[in-house]
């Protein structure tokens, strides 16, 4: 198996995990401490949406393994930054992201890795993803659910007065 930073592009690839959600798994940052990788890795914790918005842009890729989800606005928000995404096969994460990402296991280690390395290094695929993740982010304005949620209501108004 190739690994990610065997490719010239990604021989000084670091992982920055951003959230306060990984303050409750002090096992991962054990983990991590006690690997190889230690020096590639930087938990951030929270960052203000300013500086969010420059880490979707600058990042190769955008990953989001998350094993549950309410609806799944940041791999939305790392689309429109231009980043390709690898996200999860579960919760409501297929449906928003469409085939504008990777689709991954968020239970299976080696398939998350799988994902990042297509995404990282498979260029053609990259494109695609970019080009695609620019389409899909177009899928979920605020004027257009606006339209849809009133639309809705209309329904309901109609129907309320059929009664």
């Amino acid at each position: 198996r190739d690994k990610i930073t065997d490719h010239p592009a990604y021989k000084d690839l670091h992982l920055i995990i951003i959230g306060d959600e990984i303050h409750r798994h002090p096992a991962v940052r054990l983990a991590v401490m006690h690997s190889r990788v230690d020096q590639r890795v930087r938990f951030l914790g929270f960052v203000p949406i300013d500086t969010l918005r420059v880490f979707y842009q600058s990042a190769a890729v955008f990953a989001f393994p998350s094993l549950y989800e309410g609806f799944g606005l940041p791999p939305l928000e790392a689309m429109a930054a231009g980043t390709p995404v690898v996200t999860s096969n579960v919760s409501s994460l297929p449906e928003v992201v469409g085939d504008a990402a990777v689709i991954v296991n968020p239970e299976n280690v080696f398939d998350i890795a799988r994902g990042l390395r297509e995404a990282l290094v498979e260029e053609e695929l990259r494109r695609r993803l970019i080009e695609k993740g620019y389409r899909q982010v177009r899928r979920f304005s605020w004027e257009r659910t606006a339209s849809e949620v009133l639309e809705v209501y209309r329904e309901v108004a109609r129907g309320l007065g059929e009664s």
